[in-house]
């Protein structure tokens, strides 16, 4: 059953976009609906994303058994992981075009399908090719399979958000789906663990995740039935990917608030993997167990799964993202000084899962936040365009930050506390370069980044501009627009 909330069309004050100012109460004839079934779809792409995530990082916690089941070596496992991030980079651009051109249903449904394909795959090996030498190919053929999936799920948070939720929701549904990501890594590393114990227990690990796969494709399939409302909840839902793709990217290249954005979002991001993917490296050399290296990953993760809530929620009240963006990213670059100190100190247990703690409490917060406000700095290039090429440049700047970084280490002779086995590397110079690195696009962000709200821009003028008798809603609402098209492309 649907609901309509009419809130546009009752007598309301309607927050600024811009500096925090607010405008008179004005009635409005524009009305716009809002649907339960808006919850579905966001059910639908956050199990679909959690699922996703657990697939990519199934065999990390498990590295020894499945090298020994699947008869390769660890490099080779490694591979499993690492081919994710390379399908993403390529595919990144055709993925993005595919959003904004064919719509939310056809991209959910497509990366629904070659994700359970993947994981189908992944069972059907390893339960039935034990011992053969196809098994390591028919299980990466279908990792891969999965990566092709991740792009078509992980740039569809900010385009559902802005198609199916009003504009006083939107950062906590960017925030739900955004989110879900994580959790699945953080699943992963506590479910692998706790099936394969042993290198047989590989096929029952895969059976664990096919299934969920499963009831998400079916989910996706019969319950996403269309990519948009048939009433959208916001005058910019009307309007969403309207520049064509290739001149949105033009206009993405020639926006410099959205460059500034590009590049320190894509630095955070590169911050956060190699934080995640050489964590039980550095620690080590200290003396620090892999099991306190895993409870140190999962207070990184599910900490800042839960500090991602009220940040949120408050953006969606207070509009304020630049605000929150310019504290978040000084308080996460502080965060990361503090951790390249106490990384290197022996028996400091407490200080370092402290420090993992905030790191990921302010930096995993940050994601959604950011992603919404590349929409908004760019609008009304469509948001899948907007938030791909930020994914792409994160990409990037990690596979270049952790070749630096693991290029910075120098191997260590003598280290009676190391866990780490026979290759022992010092950290000391990688970490102070990744914080040094985290410190300088921080300034860069804080010092040059400023945009008006485009987005919230329009909304507004739709929400206080009456339209004339025998005008459609659409028509009024669309044509308000123009002048920020127009801004836009004169590089206002």
């Amino acid at each position: 059953m649907e609901t309509r909330e009419d809130s546009l069309a009752a007598v309301q004050t309607v927050s600024s976009a811009v500096h925090g100012s607010t405008v008179t109460q004005r009635r409005s004839p524009v009305s716009f609906k809002v649907y339960k079934r808006r919850w579905l779809v966001l059910l639908v792409l956050c199990l679909l994303n959690c699922s996703n995530a657990t697939i990519w990082l199934s065999f990390a916690p498990v590295a020894a058994q499945s090298a020994q089941y699947l008869r390769v070596s660890l490099e080779d496992i490694n591979w499993l992981s690492v081919v994710f991030m390379v399908v993403a980079i390529p595919l990144s651009f055709g993925t993005t075009w595919l959003l904004d051109t064919f719509g939310l249903r056809i991209t959910l449904v497509l990366g629904a399908w070659l994700n359970m394909l993947g994981a189908l795959l992944r069972f059907l090996g390893t339960s039935k090719l034990h011992g053969s030498d196809l098994l390591f190919l028919v299980v990466m053929l279908g990792q891969t399979l999965s990566a092709l999936a991740q792009p078509l799920i992980i740039f569809t948070p900010t385009k559902l958000a802005a198609l199916w939720f009003p504009e006083h929701q939107r950062a906590s549904a960017n925030m739900l789906a955004s989110m879900s990501n994580p959790v699945g890594i953080l699943i992963a590393n506590l479910i692998s663990p706790a099936i394969a114990k042993t290198p047989t227990q590989i096929p029952t690990l895969m059976q664990a995740y096919a299934v969920p796969s499963f009831i998400v494709c079916f989910l996706a399939s019969l319950g996403v039935l269309s990519s948009r409302p048939p009433t959208p909840p916001s005058a910019s839902a009307e309007t969403s990917g309207s520049e064509p793709f290739m001149q949105g990217i033009k206009l993405l290249l020639r926006n410099k608030a959205y460059l500034v954005l590009l590049l320190c979002f894509g630095s955070g991001m590169a911050v956060f993997t190699c934080f995640t993917t050489l964590l039980e490296q550095i620690l080590c050399v200290q003396g620090y167990t892999a099991e306190f290296t895993g409870f140190c990953g999962a207070l990184f993760i599910g900490v800042g799964v839960v500090g991602a809530v009220p940040f949120g929620l408050y953006v969606d009240k207070t509009k304020k993202f630049i605000e929150v963006a310019k504290i978040n990213l000084s308080l996460t670059a502080l965060a990361c000084v503090a951790f390249s100190v106490v990384c290197l100190m022996p028996q400091q247990k407490a200080a370092v899962a402290v420090v993992c703690s905030l790191f990921g409490c302010f930096g995993f917060s940050i994601y959604p936040v950011l992603m919404e406000l590349s929409v908004e700095c760019s609008y009304p290039v469509g948001e899948a365009t907007s938030a791909g090429l930020a994914f792409v440049s994160g990409q990037v700047q990690s596979f270049v930050y952790i070749l630096v970084l693991q290029a910075l280490t120098t191997r260590l002779t003598d280290s009676p506390l190391s866990t780490c086995g026979d290759d022992v590397f010092s950290w000391k110079v990688p970490m102070m370069v990744m914080a040094g690195l985290s410190c300088f696009f921080t300034c860069v962000f804080v010092t040059f980044f400023n945009t008006r709200y485009r987005r919230l821009e329009v909304e507004e003028r739709a929400a206080c501009r009456p339209a004339g008798p025998n005008e459609p809603v659409a028509a009024s609402s669309s044509s308000l627009n123009e002048k920020t098209l127009q801004d836009v492309r004169t590089h206002k």
